[in-house]
């Protein structure tokens, strides 16, 4: 239930941003530039809005922000819950999960 409530959440945000980019395109990337500067990625001069910019609202874009936000949802803990398997990596680059340090 949490997934899908978390699809309808970002697709509807990609359409409305989309949409807005659309209709109000210089607006829109004032909005983008000034989320930028909380980030810093403003800040380096070979990062230029229109190499970045572009991309917000895009369908790889809709993709990757639903691939993090249910990911996330696989790494919460709560208290009373088993804790959640985390993928780590070792020092020597080996991908494990938590709990398989856990005897």
């Amino acid at each position: 239930l949490q997934k899908i409530l978390i699809l309808l959440q970002v697709t509807l945000s990609v359409v409305v941003g989309k949409t807005l980019m659309i209709l109000f395109p210089n607006a829109m990337k004032r909005y983008i530039l000034k989320m930028g500067e909380k980030s810093r990625m403003n800040q380096n001069p070979k990062f230029s809005y229109e190499n970045w910019g572009p991309t917000f609202f895009s369908f790889k874009y809709l993709q990757f922000v639903l691939k993090v936000k249910w990911k996330r949802l696989e790494d919460e803990a709560y208290e009373g819950y088993p804790a959640p398997n985390t993928p780590v990596v070792t020092l020597d680059g080996e991908v494990c999960h938590l709990l398989d340090f856990m005897e």
